[in-house]
């Protein structure tokens, strides 16, 4: 019996205030696939990922993680979240460690002290980011790119198996976007499934086994990273999946 992929997104509508974000949307993420969601600022890339952890209510179709309705979904261990940094670490006081102790809570069936193998998962997150000499560090006072090590170490802390990242990349320099690309280049090779929101691709390139482009709430192209320049987000038609000329769009750092 075949294990159920860790995302299947079917049918997705959203509208927010009113307005339609998201149209009929589909989206399958498969274990130990990485997959990046393109598009420009108010494509609706971070409301499908929203609405995939269930942040976003959707008002048409379906989503299932793990084989399960995302209503039913309860194991929220296996799901890692990393939402946007400027979202995220915002004037939070907190250290290194504590942000990525929040981590183990989806782990522990009652509240109360950290267990021998939170502390451990949380070592060993921290560790594999790159941030065990900064652990008692304020996460307001590092740099984005520190920043950003931080919450996927919370979000490895749980040892998920499914990472769903919203923008990682944006405002971190080159530098700390290459060691991004090695952290999740080792993660995929041990089994872990990626779905990644990002502007330009970069040192991720070569990490990606599909892309998918959105553009005003529907998909447009879902398929090999070839068709798809840095430089220029490809418009592409949605009969065929081949790529029309550039539109001139060029990325913007922040938002979506």
């Amino acid at each position: 019996m075949s294990q159920a992929p860790p995302l299947i997104v079917r049918g997705v509508s959203v509208a927010l205030d009113g307005r339609p974000v998201l149209r009929n949307v589909d989206l399958d993420v498969a274990a130990g696939e990485f997959v990046a969601l393109l598009g420009s600022n108010g494509s609706g890339k971070s409301t499908l990922v929203r609405a995939a952890v269930g942040l976003v209510p959707i008002s048409a179709g379906s989503i299932e993680l793990f084989g399960t309705p995302l209503d039913r979904f309860r194991d929220r261990q296996r799901l890692g979240y990393v939402p946007q940094r400027t979202r995220a670490v915002a004037g939070v006081p907190a250290t290194v460690r504590e942000v990525v102790m929040s981590g183990r809570l989806a782990r522990r069936r009652f509240f109360g002290w950290r267990t021998a193998a939170d502390i451990a998962a949380v070592d060993a997150a921290i560790e594999r980011v790159g941030l065990a000499d900064r652990s008692r560090s304020s996460v307001s006072e590092m740099s984005g790119g520190q920043q950003q090590r931080a919450l996927i170490a919370r979000a490895l802390a749980s040892e998920a198996e499914l990472l769903i990242m919203d923008e990682p990349t944006a405002g971190v320099d080159h530098d700390n976007q290459e060691s991004l690309a090695e952290l999740l280049g080792s993660l995929v090779h041990d089994g872990t499934s990626v779905l990644l929101v990002a502007h330009e691709l970069g040192p991720l390139r070569p990490l990606i086994d599909r892309a998918i482009v959105l553009h005003d709430g529907e998909i447009e192209y879902s398929g090999p990273c070839d068709a798809i320049r840095d430089e220029q987000l490809m418009h592409v038609h949605r009969h065929g999946g081949q790529p029309d000329q550039p539109d001139g769009f060029s990325p913007n750092p922040v938002g979506s």
